[in-house]
C-alpha cells in the first residue's frame, strides 16, 4: 500500500530513513521497483473484519499498493477502485486483477496529494496502514476522501497503534486513534464515531516466535 504527501504509502514498515533526496513517487518506485512483490498479496485481516459486515457497494482505497485489499473488495462483490503513487504497484495490481478476472476492481496511479475526489460518490473508503517516512499529509487527504462519501457511507481506516511487539525502539510514527477520530469526525452532526479502538494481531516476529501487532481501528460514518 502506498501513502502520499507528493503522495506516498501504506503497508511499509518504516525501518531505515529514506534517501532524502528522493520524491515521495521516486521512493515509492525504488520500493516497488524489484522483480518480487512486495506486499503478501492478501487482504489486511482487521480491515476485512470490519468490512464484512457492511453491504456491498463502491469503495476506494488509498494507498492500495499492489491491491491486496482492493481485490478482496472486488471479490466480495464491491466495485473498488485503488489509488497509489506507484505505476509500478497500480501495474502489478491491475495483473493481478485480470488474472483473478476480478472486473470490480480498479486502480490508478495518482498523487493523492493533488487527488480531488468526486463529492458523495461512494458508500466507502478504506485506508489500510496509510502511513508513511516519506512525506504524507494524512490527515487532510483522509479529510478529501471523506467528501466523496454518501450519506450512510463509511470511512474505514486500520493504523499501526504501536511497533510490532518484538521492536518496542522502532522509530515510525504511530497513530492515536482517538486523536484521529477527533480530527475527522469532530462534526458530531455530520459523523458518527462507530468504532475508534485498538485491536491485537497475532504475528511472527522475524527470529519466528510469536508476536503481536496492534491496530488502530476508525470508522466514521456519514450521517
Amino acid at each position: 500500500m502506498t501513502a502520499h504527501h507528493h503522495a506516498s504509502h501504506a503497508h511499509a514498515p518504516a525501518h531505515a530513513e529514506p534517501d532524502p533526496d528522493l520524491s515521495p513517487t521516486e521512493y515509492w518506485e525504488q520500493r516497488y521497483s524489484g522483480s518480487e512483490r512486495v506486499w503478501s498479496g492478501k487482504v489486511n485481516a482487521t480491515m476485512a473484519s470490519v468490512v464484512a459486515e457492511l453491504s456491498p457497494g463502491t469503495a476506494i482505497d488509498l494507498g492500495c499498493g499492489e491491491g491486496g485489499d482492493v481485490l478482496w473488495l472486488a471479490e466480495q462483490g464491491w466495485t473498488a477502485r485503488g489509488l497509489d503513487i506507484s505505476a509500478t504497484a497500480v501495474g502489478r495490481a491491475r495483473d493481478e486483477a485480470a488474472a483473478r478476472g476480478l472486473d470490480g476492481a480498479s486502480f490508478e496511479a495518482v498523487d493523492l496529494d493533488a487527488w480531488e475526489p468526486e463529492a458523495a460518490s461512494v458508500d466507502l473508503v478504506t485506508a489500510s496502514f496509510f502511513q508513511s517516512n516519506v512525506a504524507l499529509d494524512r490527515t487532510a487527504i483522509l479529510r478529501r476522501a471523506m467528501t466523496a462519501l454518501r450519506p450512510g457511507g463509511r470511512l474505514v481506516t486500520v493504523s499501526h497503534a504501536a511497533p510490532p511487539s518484538w521492536a518496542k525502539d522502532h522509530p515510525a510514527k504511530m497513530v492515536s486513534v482517538q486523536d484521529e477520530a477527533a480530527q475527522l469526525g469532530g462534526y458530531a452532526d455530520e459523523w458518527e464515531v462507530e468504532q475508534a479502538d485498538e485491536r491485537p494481531r497475532a504475528a511472527v516476529a522475524p527470529d519466528g516466535t510469536p508476536g503481536e501487532h496492534l491496530d488502530a481501528v476508525l470508522v466514521l460514518r456519514r450521517r
